[in-house]
């Protein structure tokens, strides 16, 4: 079922809508800033095609936790780990937006994408001592919208189902694990 998923949307990501007019495409390139309520990146976004671009992100995802597993005087723990995500998207309504004289810059629109997702165990920042997160992988379709106002502030919402593979083994762990991947995110931006 997976796999069906993720051949349609790289279908859909490869094709292109024959009624784009000429002159509405994502921009040429975006760099910009972003901060959500699990972390801070920093990405570019560069365009392939009319209504196709490739997203690439570095920063910092984070996440809280307990730091004693029964607990009973366990102190919030907050970690920050490495990310880098390579997401191609595919803006579907940039032309519909245009006709009805909404704002297209900044890739303005909605979009479905297909998030790739590394996040090593290089190091993590976090208020607890000797904490670290095993090295995992995601590839998550996901849909969102993007918006710009004040020429160069944004926002942007997604959410996605797709997978994730944890690299246990090299701990001394039997297998390398996987399960369900959730990508919910609610972001805050400013574009160059």
């Amino acid at each position: 079922m997976i796999k069906k998923i993720l051949l349609l949307i790289a279908i859909s990501l490869i094709t292109q809508h024959s009624w784009t007019q000429q002159n509405t495409a994502v921009e040429k390139s975006v760099y910009g800033f972003q901060a959500g309520v699990l972390g801070f990146w920093a990405h570019n976004e560069s365009r392939l095609d009319r209504n196709i671009s490739i997203r690439t992100e570095l920063g910092f995802d984070a996440g809280i936790f307990s730091s004693n597993a029964d607990f009973s005087g366990s102190k919030v723990g907050v970690i920050f780990i490495p990310s880098i995500t390579l997401e191609p998207r595919l803006y579907y309504n940039l032309h519909k937006r245009m006709d009805k004289g909404k704002n297209i810059s900044e890739n303005s629109g909605n979009f479905v994408a297909l998030k790739l997702n590394y996040r090593p165990d290089w190091f993590t920042l976090s208020n607890v001592k000797n904490t670290s997160v095993a090295d995992n992988i995601a590839i998550i379709p996901k849909w969102g919208i993007r918006r710009t106002f004040w020429n160069h502030l944004t926002y942007e919402l997604g959410a996605g189902v797709g997978y994730r593979k944890y690299f246990l083994k090299q701990y001394g762990y039997a297998e390398n694990p996987g399960e369900v991947g959730i990508d919910l995110h609610i972001r805050l931006g400013y574009t160059f």
